[in-house]
């Protein structure tokens, strides 16, 4: 069946109005599987590659025994040599096919970046529309067990340079499962990440196939105060820091883009006219990346809005550390939200 008539009458309504009711919950990593596995049920030409898709555990869970259900020709396991292995899912992606390739990390898209920034971000455009690249590219960012700098990178920053791809960051189970959906069906290269420390949240997701649009972002909390514009993790640890903010009458409003391509511009200048003040949070490099991104579009479109300087929450720039002390002091949270907050009010 086409993705047009699977999709087009399911788009999922605004969330909240599930909360604090008893409803169906998984967990993350569960969403992004059930996605896979509706998506492989209803489409014969969506198949599913890459290291480790079929052990044990099956991507942390999320492509967990589909190679049993579906059979080695739509889940399999690839060779270390992702450079190939992406021209292989491009091109059967361009023959007609709906590849998903698990890349495992992010870091190890630099393995593979001619394919990617050179042939799926391009092919569209240097035909003039005449064939499409629908693959997704999946990796999960590392974090919390010493992985070191080549294997706990955040890449979407260099990835935003590259037109032609889309990019997508869920943050809650609902999202991955709405917005998985919707990168299969989307007809363009999408880069879907994921987050290791998010696959264990739970939240709402509906049985039936929806989809979350692109380019819409998300209002997980109202504020007068301050526009907290996060992705990914650190909307988790932005919703943190709004609960203490709110013990001392500060009230902030969380933004999550959820996709940063096609970006929700509206969305976060509207909140900003709002509140006058900008907070922007990215598990990311402070330097050329996510926040410096939406820094830019605040000082384009919303500098009149603005009562006082951004401020931007994200890594140093230097390579991730390994161990637990080092990766501590690295990364960002909660406090450093709160901190960046405080210096503005």
């Amino acid at each position: 069946m086409p993705w047009s008539k699977v999709l087009v009458e399911t788009v999922a309504p605004d969330y909240d109005q599930h909360e604090g009711q008893d409803v169906r919950k998984l967990s993350y990593g569960e969403a992004l599987k059930e996605a896979v596995e509706q998506a492989m049920a209803v489409d014969p030409r969506v198949y599913v590659m890459g290291q480790g898709v079929d052990d044990a555990g099956g991507s942390f869970g999320s492509t967990l025994d589909l190679h049993k259900k579906f059979g080695p020709k739509r889940s399999f396991d690839t060779p270390l040599s992702e450079n190939a292995l992406t021209g292989v899912a491009i091109g059967s992606a361009m023959a007609g096919m709906r590849p998903i390739y698990v890349h495992n990390r992010p870091d190890f898209f630099f393995m593979a970046m001619d394919q990617v920034a050179n042939h799926a971000a391009k092919w569209n455009y240097m035909f003039a529309g005449k064939t499409n690249v629908p693959l997704v590219m999946r990796a999960t960012t590392g974090r919390g067990w010493g992985s070191a700098a080549q294997h706990s990178q955040t890449v979407h920053g260099v990835f935003m340079n590259i037109p032609g791809l889309r990019i997508v960051m869920p943050a809650t189970a609902y999202d991955a499962k709405g917005l998985l959906l919707s990168s299969i069906a989307d007809g363009n290269p999408v880069l879907f990440l994921e987050h290791r420390w998010l696959y264990k949240t739970k939240g709402h997701v509906p049985e039936a196939m929806y989809r979350v649009p692109f380019g819409k972002a998300r209002v997980h909390r109202h504020g007068d105060d301050v526009t907290i514009v996060a992705v990914s993790q650190m909307v988790v640890e932005a919703l943190r820091a709004a609960d203490e903010l709110k013990k001392e009458g500060i009230s902030a409003e969380i933004v999550d883009p959820r996709t940063l391509n096609p970006l929700d511009e509206a969305t976060i200048l509207e909140s900003l006219k709002k509140t006058g003040r900008l907070v922007i949070c990215d598990t990311g490099h402070r330097t050329g990346g996510f926040t410096a991104e939406i820094g830019a579009l605040a000082a384009e479109k919303g500098l009149s809005y603005l009562k006082k300087p951004i401020r931007r929450v994200a890594s140093p720039d230097v390579p991730t550390p390994a161990g637990f002390t080092l990766e501590a002091a690295f990364f960002r949270d909660s406090k450093h939200i709160i901190a960046a907050v405080k210096e503005i009010l």
